[in-house]
């Protein structure tokens, strides 16, 4: 076989290929239309466990980002968007969680008009992240009302960080949790009232799970010998905010920032000055500056330092969901605040 006849082979082979895919994928779409589901499609996890959550059997819940990737810097591609084109309902965070789906997703929408498109973060206060300790500016009317008093710990060796960031790690509080699902729900009640009732019966069941979840945080956290946590990434403001605790990140809001010597260094003295020896890692991403911190407290105090985990609920990760991880989360911050 000369050059020329390869060539003409394995073009070939590649239009046979492309054809199949896409003969398979008209079959799947024109499958997923005749089931009658309402197809949602939500920009990463824990929306689009929401959202399966409410809709139950009468919805097809497809993801954009996939689970446990890092969600402010995945960009989409062109199918991704052709997918999200074909959705009844688009479902994203905001908050700049998700920049890129207002920036590139929704400005290529052929069907726009056709589609319902839900902000779940909608009439919900967001918090900015001025340091690294995860201090707020502003606060939800449901806080606990130890803000003020956090305010005053600020630390000057926070400088690293942009001040005024916006936090967009909602999810991650049940109580927020709670108000973005809710969004879902009405949204899936207006477009498709012939299944109200279950929308409504699955509703009310997982409602009432975030509710229980809400209460069981703020109760078993209420009685601690410590309010400070140490964290890999500090994206756990709106916990420290409605449970009454602080957090201290090795790195601000980003999971992309790599942190100074001098901030890891001055985590470890943190640590060592107040008797805390827990650190919290989401074990979908390193524990390298974790372990650094461990070392250094250990030589400092010898004292014995746990890392445990603290999740972000971007997929399911050691064979838990998102409520399990919620639950393992209260679990190990029981620990590390000293309940």
């Amino acid at each position: 076989m000369n050059r020329k006849q390869l060539i003409l082979v394995v073009i070939t082979l590649a239009l046979i290929t492309v054809l199949i895919a896409s003969a398979v994928y008209v079959s799947y779409r024109k499958e997923e239309e005749d089931s009658g589901k309402i197809k949602i499609t939500a920009t990463f996890y824990p929306l689009a466990y929401f959202s399966q959550r409410i809709g139950g059997e009468h919805v097809s819940v497809d993801i954009l980002v996939p689970p446990n990737s890092d969600i402010h810097s995945w960009q989409p591609s062109t199918s991704d968007i052709v997918s999200a084109d074909e959705s009844d309902i688009l479902v994203f965070n905001g908050g700049d969680a998700d920049h890129w789906f207002e920036d590139d997703v929704l400005p290529a929408l052929q069907n726009r008009n056709k589609i319902k498109i839900v902000e779940t973060i909608h009439g919900i206060e967001i918090l900015e992240h001025d340091d690294q300790d995860g201090h707020e500016d502003e606060h939800e009317d449901e806080g606990n009302g130890t803000g003020d008093d956090h305010e005053e710990d600020e630390r000057e060796e926070d400088d690293h960080h942009d001040h005024g960031d916006i936090d967009p790690h909602t999810w991650i509080s049940p109580f927020l949790a709670l108000q973005q699902a809710e969004h879902i729900y009405e949204a899936l009640v207006e477009i498709d009232q012939e299944n109200k009732e279950a929308y409504k019966s699955n509703w009310q069941k997982f409602k009432t799970e975030l509710e229980d979840l809400d209460g069981d945080f703020k109760s078993e956290l209420s009685n601690t010998t410590n309010e400070e946590i140490f964290v890999s990434h500090a994206a756990f403001g709106y916990l420290a905010h409605r449970y009454g605790f602080h957090q201290h990140g090795v790195i601000g809001l980003s999971a992309d920032e790599q942190p100074s010597t001098s901030t890891i260094v001055s985590l470890a003295d943190l640590m060592s000055d107040e008797g805390i020896y827990v650190i919290y890692v989401d074990p979908v991403y390193s524990d390298d500056y974790a372990q650094t911190i461990k070392t250094e407290v250990e030589k400092q105090t010898g004292e014995v330092v746990t890392i445990l985990s603290l999740y972000l609920m971007t997929g399911p990760v050691d064979g838990k969901d998102y409520m399990a991880q919620q639950r393992t989360n209260l679990e190990n911050l029981k620990t590390g605040l000293g309940v």
